[in-house]
């Protein structure tokens, strides 16, 4: 997934499930999201996180 497709990704599932979500980079160099409760991975792998709290 590029990271522009991520992005959007991101951005649909936090206004759709209101949870923060974070963007981050597996170890083959791929990109995913998922909720930010979720996530129990390295914290350097996190590109970006989206609050839908956020202004």
């Amino acid at each position: 997934m590029s990271l522009n497709d991520a992005h959007a990704f991101a951005f649909s599932l936090a206004a759709t499930l209101m949870v923060a979500i974070v963007i981050f980079e597996a170890g083959d160099g791929s990109l995913s999201v998922m909720p930010a409760n979720e996530f129990d991975g390295d914290a350097t792998a996190i590109l970006c996180e989206i609050d839908p709290f956020t202004p």
